[in-house]
C-alpha cells in the first residue's frame, strides 16, 4: 500500500479585513479544488478565522497524520520564523502521533515578479482617460508590510532589486506602510528627490487588506499635494495562478526536504547590529485570540515579541 502523500497547511498572517480573510479562505478553497488528491486546509496565526489550531484539528479528524506547511507569506518575518513553528510543535503536543515539515515564505520567487511586472503594467496603462506611460519615465515605489526584523525588511529591497533588474524602470525604490522607515510619504519624497516624475506605487502584499488600503490612501494624500508629480497606484498580486503554482513549489520543497531557509541574516541566528539580544532567543507560539487554549488570557507576548 502506498503512502498517502502529507497534507497541505497554509498558514495565513491574519487580518482584521474581512475581504481579506476572505479572499485567503478563496484561495485555500481553490488550492484544494485543483489538488483533489491532497488533504488542504488553512489557517491564521492572529486576528481572524480560522485558527491555525482549527485547520490541523480539521485534517487529523480526517485521517491526516503528516504535513507539510507552507506559510502564505512574502517575507520570513515573526511570523513565519517564530509564530509558525512554535505554533506547530504545539500542535504536536496535542495531537500525538502527528509529524511536520515546514516550507519557505513565497518571495521573492521570479513568478511572483512577473505578476509585479503585470500589476505594473496595468497601471502604466490607458486607463480611465489617462494617457500609457513609458516604462523608462516611470519610478516604482515597492512598498512592503515592514517589520521590526531586520532581514524581513531587507527582502522587501531583494524584491525590487530584482523587480528593477533587466524590465527598463526609470528606478525601483522601496517603502514600509508600518514598523520600518522609510513610510510610505518619505518613499515618495525619495523619489522626487531622485528625479521621478512619474511614480506607480506597487504594493506588496497577497491580497487586499487594511494596509494595503492604508498604502492607497497615503498615496493619494501625498499625491494630492504634490500636483506636479504623476502618481498611480497598483493593485496587490492576488490570488493569480503563479500564486498557486508556487505554493505547491513550496510544499513540494518541503515534502522532498530541499529546504533552504534564509537564516544568513537572521537576528534569531546572527549578532546584526543593535539586534545581539535576539540571538538564541526561545521562540514562543503567538497565540490567536480565536483559539480555545485556556491556559492562556488575552494576547500573549512570550519571549519572542513584536508589535502589529
Amino acid at each position: 500500500m502506498t503512502t498517502p502523500p502529507p497534507a497541505l497547511l497554509i498558514a495565513g498572517h491574519g487580518t482584521r479585513d474581512e475581504a481579506g480573510a476572505e479572499a485567503f479562505r478563496d484561495f485555500v478553497r481553490e488550492l484544494g479544488a485543483r489538488h483533489p488528491e491532497l488533504p488542504v486546509a488553512g489557517g491564521f496565526i492572529e486576528l481572524s478565522p480560522p485558527p491555525l489550531g482549527d485547520a490541523v484539528t480539521e485534517l487529523v479528524e480526517r485521517g491526516v497524520r503528516r504535513f507539510a506547511a507552507v506559510p502564505l507569506m512574502l517575507v520570513s518575518a515573526g511570523h513565519a520564523k517564530g509564530d509558525i513553528p512554535a505554533a506547530l510543535s504545539r500542535e504536536k503536543e496535542r495531537h500525538p502521533g502527528i509529524s511536520y515539515t515546514y516550507g519557505r515564505p513565497l518571495g521573492p520567487h521570479p513568478a511572483l515578479l512577473n505578476v509585479l511586472e503585470r500589476r505594473l503594467e496595468e497601471a502604466l496603462g490607458a486607463t480611465g482617460g489617462r494617457t500609457p506611460l513609458d516604462r523608462a519615465d516611470v519610478t516604482v515605489l515597492l512598498v512592503g508590510r515592514g517589520s521590526t526584523d531586520p532581514d524581513a525588511n531587507a527582502e522587501v529591497y531583494k524584491a525590487a532589486r530584482l523587480l528593477w533588474e533587466g524590465r527598463g524602470y526609470a528606478g525601483v525604490e522601496t517603502a514600509f506602510v508600518s514598523l520600518a522607515a522609510p513610510d510610505v510619504p518619505s518613499g515618495l519624497d525619495r523619489c522626487v528627490a531622485l528625479g521621478a516624475r512619474r511614480i506607480v506605487v506597487l504594493p506588496y502584499f497577497l491580497f487586499t487588506g487594511i494596509l494595503p488600503d492604508r498604502v492607497r490612501q497615503q498615496t493619494e494624500g501625498w499625491a494630492a499635494a504634490h500636483p506636479e508629480v504623476e502618481v498611480r497606484s497598483a493593485d496587490v498580486i492576488g490570488p493569480e495562478p503563479e500564486l498557486l503554482d508556487l505554493v505547491m513549489e513550496r510544499y513540494e520543497e518541503a515534502v522532498k526536504g530541499d529546504l533552504r531557509m534564509n537564516c544568513d541574516s537572521c537576528v534569531y541566528r546572527i549578532a546584526l547590529p543593535g539586534f545581539e539580544d535576539k540571538v538564541g532567543l526561545p521562540q514562543q507560539p503567538h497565540f490567536h485570540p480565536d483559539d480555545d487554549d485556556h491556559h492562556h488570557h488575552g494576547h500573549h507576548h512570550g519571549t519572542h515579541t513584536h508589535a502589529h
